[in-house]
């Protein structure tokens, strides 16, 4: 059948780490993969955040996947370009294709009946598969992928399947747990600058990976400490901590991320890393307030949402709130086993820094070289690989 080949097909090409959104359509297929112990399954919100994830799961040395349903190409396509393609990361993904095969929902057929056209516009190479005679096709989009550090489509055509007489699975695990939350906090006006705490938390990195937000955050991060173990992120808003995660889940090496209230506000992807619970992943909310790379227009952050409860919502219960440049020594000096959230709270403003002068691919390859040089903390299995 149809659904045994794919796996087959994953196992052959050495896919460890899988990151998925459910069609309906291929049931029969995703259940099958969940009761694969061979895999990292990593359920998603959003497929935007799926390509962060496995950007990092790769920078981390694993070789990850993306099954998702065709429609989720459009809310990844800015990540997968901006990402993916400027960066050139491998990153296969198998979509199942939806409104082109007896599909009965009006909705899905505007945008995927022109993914052809969309991919090869942008020049995101892709095949379509669509009968089981042509599943031979995705172990070239897996293979393509890699070889050529690229993202890699596969429309596969609802056809392909025989799910018929899926019946779906009637026990799940036991869902009772206590839920507490007791929480008293006055924030106060902030006392230093975004460039001021990247050059405190640069002062303590030794070998852990570094994953910097988007824009100025960046910038800042090489002027004040420029080394091989940072990633530097110019596009792909929201998927900073996605990034992190994924390095931590491949490596099991601390990972700091330092990340930014509007760029954590936009990604869905805490959620999933307060679910999986890496222990070596620690976020650095550099909370302004505002997005202060495009004129410090004010975020949700500035009054109404306070980051370290939004963390906590989102199942990481080790936070912090950090307000003057001491705390921030302190809480650098006393991490605890992750995923630990340090609430920062910063002026708006940024530093007057140049642009970083390397070369994105230059980015990735020294980075991936530096990761892979070193094991994590003892202690700390890495998995995704």
């Amino acid at each position: 059948m149809s659904e045994k080949r794919v796996i087959e097909c994953l196992q052959r090409n050495h896919i460890r780490a899988i990151a998925t959104v459910p069609c309906d359509r291929m049931r029969c297929f995703l259940s099958m993969l969940y009761g694969e112990r061979r895999f990292e399954l990593i359920p998603l919100n959003k497929e935007e955040d799926g390509v962060g994830i496995c950007a990092g799961i790769y920078l981390g040395g694993g070789r990850p996947m993306m099954v998702i349903q065709s429609s989720g190409l459009g809310n990844a396509m800015n990540a997968v370009m901006s990402l993916g393609v400027a960066y050139g990361l491998p990153l296969p993904i198998l979509a199942s294709w939806r409104g082109i095969y007896n599909e009965g929902i009006a909705a899905q057929r505007p945008f995927s009946k022109e993914l052809p056209a969309v991919l090869a516009a942008w020049d995101v190479p892709y095949k379509t598969i669509l009968e089981p005679e042509d599943l031979p096709l995705l172990d070239d989009v897996i293979q393509g992928a890699f070889a050529n550090n690229t993202p890699y489509v596969a429309l596969v055509s609802p056809k392909v399947w025989h799910d018929e007489g899926f019946v779906p699975p009637e026990v799940f695990p036991t869902r009772a747990r206590e839920s507490a939350f007791d929480y008293t906090r006055t924030i106060r006006d902030p006392e230093f600058t975004r460039y001021e705490a990247i050059q405190i938390i640069a002062e303590h990195l030794d070998a852990q990976a570094v994953v910097s937000n988007i824009g100025v955050a960046s910038k800042e991060l090489y002027a004040v400490r420029d080394r091989e173990l940072n990633f530097y992120m110019t596009g792909s808003w929201g998927q900073a901590s996605p990034i992190g995660f994924g390095i931590a889940l491949a490596t099991g090496r601390d990972t700091l991320v330092i990340d930014g209230d509007g760029s954590l506000l936009c990604t869905s992807a805490l959620s999933v890393i307060g679910s999986r619970q890496p222990k070596t992943l620690f976020i650095f909310c550099l909370d302004n307030g505002t997005h202060a790379t495009t004129g410090d227009q004010m975020t949700s952050a500035f009054r109404g949402v306070d980051m370290e409860v939004y963390a906590r919502v989102m199942g990481i219960t080790n936070t912090r709130k950090v307000q003057t440049r001491e705390q921030l020594h302190d809480a650098l000096t006393h991490l605890v086993d992750g995923p630990q959230f340090i609430h920062v709270l910063i002026k708006p403003g940024n530093a007057a820094v140049p642009n970083i002068p390397l070369p994105l691919k230059e980015i990735r390859t020294r980075f991936r070289d530096a990761l892979h040089h070193q094991i994590g903390r003892p202690g700390h299995e890495p998995s995704g690989q």
